[in-house]
């Protein structure tokens, strides 16, 4: 079995987001009077929905001046936006903030409460456009809003395709949430030089998310088979914008100095891999009845994950059938009897246990930088145990 492969901390280059992220993580708390958490470096989920209910609200009377229609269309995404999730992205960007040195018990707490929520405003553009790019009919449990706006075409009996005109509404949809994520981090309150210290970080996060996404697409569309690429898509579309730079937020917003600040990215970054690739694990070998998805249902789909490309590296040059049988079968129709036969060949080329070591190696590295890092040791504790629901999971 060749050595695990080698990967690179934030600073040296490119790393894959699942949209399962959101469901997969939840932050550790526990309750506490009021339904408060009796920790101070957990942000409860139900602060972040009010504060997001609170902002939009403020939006909707320049909605209506604008006109009823969009009007409407505010109120589908407020919907979308408030509609469930477990709120991942303003969690760790709170811990980030309170492992700084952040008070929650100070009269500017709910002001950074506000400024990290507006992270689910981004998430709602990228859950929007993400529906349309992957052909989504529902996100938990709804339709989703190209679906929505198709069905009101029907409905009304407008002219023109339904689905141009559902595609066109989601996408100024998510756009909206988009410019408004901005809006809300601008007017959260935090003062003046800590949004002037966050701007950087916001700006690069936004950037890295979508180029993994573009990178995404472009690497299914050309079937793509590097290992490289696949880290490329792991670190942007997935560990920096749902852990890396979220910490770096909170950091920033509450003036860390460049150490913390590094510590917090090379932690984000690693877990954010490993939970890519354990996600990529699961895919193929889960439990239907704990991963919600058939088995194989990876293959199926044709993706060209790590653990998939690190098994075509080794067939091309040790079994070229097997390379060659793995090729033809990705991304077809497969039986439980295909899906067995490749998951055999994906573990006697060594992929599996690549990943099993990487995961090991990854989540190792980043607990090492957490322990060794100087933030606060409840926050320590909150992001040590968020890192162990993320990469020691089964479903």
């Amino acid at each position: 079995m060749r050595a695990p492969i080698q990967w690179g901390h934030p600073s040296a280059g490119p790393v894959r987001c699942p949209s399962c992220l959101e469901e997969a993580l939840s932050t550790p708390t526990t309750p506490g009077p009021a339904g408060q958490d009796a920790s101070a470096a957990v942000l409860s989920p139900a602060r972040v929905e009010t504060a997001l209910a609170d902002f939009l609200a403020l939006r909707a009377p320049t909605a209506r001046t604008i006109g009823a229609s969009y009007a409407a269309g505010l109120d589908a995404l407020s919907r979308f936006v408030l509609r469930g999730g477990k709120r991942v992205r303003p969690a760790f960007a709170w811990t980030g903030w309170v492992g700084a040195g952040g008070d929650p018990a100070h009269d500017a707490a709910d002001a950074v409460v506000s400024a990290v929520s507006s992270l689910e405003l981004i998430q709602g553009c990228a859950l929007v456009h993400d529906d349309i790019i992957d052909a989504s009919t529902t996100r938990r449990g709804f339709p989703t809003v190209h679906v929505e706006y198709a069905g009101l075409h029907r409905e009304q009996g407008w002219s023109g395709d339904p689905l141009h005109f559902g595609t066109s509404a989601a996408i100024l949809l998510g756009d909206l949430a988009l410019a408004m994520a901005d809006d809300m981090l601008r007017e959260s309150g935090i003062d003046d030089a800590a949004l002037r210290r966050a701007q950087p970080v916001w700006s690069a996060m936004r950037t890295e998310v979508l180029g993994g996404q573009f990178l995404d697409i472009v690497a299914e569309a050309s079937r793509d088979e590097s290992i490289d690429t696949a880290y490329a898509i792991d670190r942007y579309k997935t560990a920096a914008y749902t852990i890396e730079r979220p910490l770096h937020l909170g950091a920033a917003i509450a003036g860390a100095d460049e150490g913390l600040v590094a510590s917090y990215r090379e932690f984000g970054t690693d877990i954010g891999v490993a939970f890519q690739l354990r996600d990529d694990l699961l895919g193929v070998f889960g439990d239907p009845e704990l991963t919600g998805k058939p088995s194989g249902d990876d293959l199926r789909a044709g993706k060209r994950t790590v653990l998939v490309a690190s098994a075509l590296e080794t067939a091309d040059r040790d079994d070229p059938v097997a390379a060659a049988d793995i090729r033809a079968s990705l991304g077809t129709a497969l039986t439980d009897g295909d899906v067995a036969r490749l998951r055999a060949r994906l573990t006697d080329l060594g992929a599996v246990a690549d990943v099993e070591a990487q995961i090991d190696r990854l989540t190792g590295r980043a607990l090492t930088a957490l322990a060794e890092s100087t933030a606060t040791p409840d926050a320590k504790d909150a992001l040590a145990a968020m890192a162990e629901t993320a990469t020691r999971r089964t479903a």
